[in-house]
Order: C-alpha cells, then structure tokens, then sequence
C-alpha cells in the first residue's frame, strides 16, 4: 500500500491516520518531526533510490509506505499496489512548500507560480493517465481539503477501498486542523 502526492498535500498525515487505523508503516524515523511536520515525516530514506534499489519491496508487504508521486512508474509489474494519492488545493500547497522552503532557508526555484502550477498539473496528469493503464495499480485521490472539511465521510471512503477493517474513530482523531496554516 503506498500513500503518494505532490509535496505538502497531506501524505504525512495520511500516514499518520492509517498506522492510527491499525496498518503498520514502513517508515526509518530518520526525518525527524519539525514545525511543518510536528507529528513526523513517515518516510523511508529507501524509498528515494527505487530506481536503483528494490530490495526493500518485500519489507513493504502488508505495510503502508509513503513515496513522492514521480516514483510510482518505478514500481515493478509484478506486484499489486494499492494507492492514496493525496491532493491539495494548488495555491495552499505552493504557500505551504515556500514557508516550509523559508523556514529551512532554502532557495525555492524561480519559477512564477503560474508556471509551478502548469508543471504539477502536468505531472498529475501524465501520472493519472500512466496508473488508469496499469492493471496492478488500485488507485483512490483523497483530497486533503475534503478530509479536513468532511473527515468522517472521507475515512468512510478509505476504509472501504482498503478492505473496510481500519479503526475509523482512531483515524478520525488523528486529524489535526491546527496544522492547516495555509489556505486558499
């Protein structure tokens, strides 16, 4: 299971509700909790270099993993894959990524807004119509604007796609509305 999406769009906290739903995370701990995520990153350093290493595949069995969105076409087609794709309003996640990016005191690309904006839409695109053509790919878009609007609703709907077993009132309490400092 693979919890994936564009930066700052909520896959920490998905994490964060599935391993509170009762399935375990693989996750190394070596991304520490900060200000943008105070509650952990939930990665797995690994995960990073896929290209070069899938050893660590077999580990992820019957575990949820995070992975940024232009990794998935890595995956190999042998296995199956069930994935949370995670969106965001554009405009909250480019404000969440620059004060992330400034907090760090690292230099965010140079591109106008506009032009990041086209570049993910790109990106989504391409990636969506990739997954709708794999038939080892199970594919639910969780929008993190609805999970914080209408959670119950939006757990009700993660919980059937993944087998309908998780702990939904675990979940549920895992959302954090204070941490949604940046909205459209």
């Amino acid at each position: 299971m693979i919890v994936a999406g564009l930066p700052r769009c909520g896959t920490s906290m998905m994490m964060r509700m599935l391993e509170a739903g009762g399935i375990p995370v693989l996750a190394d701990g070596l991304r520490r909790a900060d200000e943008d995520n105070p509650h952990g990153y939930y990665e797995f350093e690994r995960v990073k270099q896929l290209r070069e290493d899938k050893a660590w595949l077999p580990e992820a069995r019957g575990r949820v993993v995070k992975m940024v969105s232009a990794l998935l076409p890595e995956l190999p087609a042998e296995h199956r894959y069930r994935v949370i794709f995670m969106e965001r309003d554009m405009t909250e996640m480019l404000a969440s990524q620059r004060a992330m990016l400034e907090r760090l005191g690292e230099v965010d690309d140079h591109r106008s807004p506009d032009e990041r904006v086209a570049a993910f839409e790109r990106h989504v695109a391409s990636l969506f119509a990739w997954l709708e053509r794999q038939p080892n790919f199970a594919l639910l878009r969780v929008s993190y604007n609805a999970m914080l609007s209408a959670h119950e609703a939006e757990v009700d709907r993660l919980n059937r796609f993944l087998g309908g077993l998780l702990d939904v009132d675990a979940m549920v309490g895992v959302v954090d509305h204070s941490l949604y400092r940046q909205r459209a």
